[in-house]
This record gives C-alpha cells, sequence and structure tokens, in this order.
C-alpha cells in the first residue's frame, strides 16, 4: 500500500465534505479516496427526488476509476449535520458494493469526525461475505 498519513486523508475529506450539495437532509459528507497512490475527493450530492442522490464515497470512487485508478487503499470519511461532524459516518451498503469492484481486504476505511477522532477498519470487516467478481466467477464453474 502506498505511505500516507491517516490526518492527511481526513483533511482532504473534510475539504471535499465543503463542496457537498445537501439542502434536503442538511447532513454533508465528504470522502478522500487513495487509489493507485493519488487522492481523490467526492462529496455527497443530493437531489430533489431522493433517488437521484449521490454518495461522498461513490463520487470519490466514479472519479478515480474514471481518471484510471483500478486499485483502492483506503479512504477517509467525514460527515455530519451542517458544519458539525458528531458521529461517524460509515459507508452505506451500496458505497461498501461499489468500493468492493476495486478494494482489497487490506484497503482501509476511516470514519472520521475530525483529524484526531476516528475510526480505522480493515475493508473485509466492514463487508464480510460480499459479493464480487470472483463470486460471479465462482458460480459459472
Amino acid at each position: 500500500m502506498a505511505k500516507y498519513r491517516v490526518s492527511d486523508l481526513i483533511r482532504e475529506a473534510m475539504a471535499a465534505r465543503e463542496r457537498a450539495y445537501a439542502p434536503y437532509s442538511g447532513f454533508r459528507v465528504g470522502a478522500a479516496l487513495l487509489a493507485d497512490g493519488k487522492i481523490y475527493r467526492g462529496c455527497n450530492i443530493e437531489n430533489a427526488s431522493y433517488g437521484a442522490s449521490n454518495c461522498a464515497e461513490r463520487t470519490a470512487a466514479f472519479a478515480a476509476v474514471a481518471a484510471g485508478a483500478g486499485h483502492f487503499q483506503a479512504i477517509a470519511i467525514i460527515g455530519g449535520r451542517e458544519e458539525r461532524a458528531e458521529s461517524y459516518a460509515w459507508p452505506c451498503g451500496i458505497c461498501r458494493q461499489v468500493l468492493s469492484e476495486f478494494a482489497d481486504e487490506e484497503m482501509q476505511v476511516i470514519a472520521a469526525k475530525s483529524e484526531s477522532d476516528y475510526r480505522i477498519c480493515s475493508f473485509k470487516s466492514l463487508l464480510p461475505h460480499g459479493f464480487s467478481r470472483e463470486t460471479l466467477f465462482e458460480s459459472t464453474k
């Protein structure tokens, strides 16, 4: 895995959060994804129809893939109502599934309230028994 500092990744997620578009929920989220040694930012983008909204984690993942990245190493996420991050914002189920396409089991997931208050877990512990390309290939044997 590329060397990175957790605090740097959290700062990038905080900067991404500033661009969040959350006029309906007021819950602003920023994500910073380390992929192939580069950092890609993402923010949540809400839509009046709700179903057309997109989470910060997927925004970062799609930006990374669109730029040619293919291996996710770590992601930091920070979110909360307006300017506060009073709880840890872990990826939703859809985001976990999207991340699984490009993450290995050791990818680090960092849920932060601030640069000094965060939790880290491996991707495998976040999505045990996930549906993956291996699942597809195993089912054709």
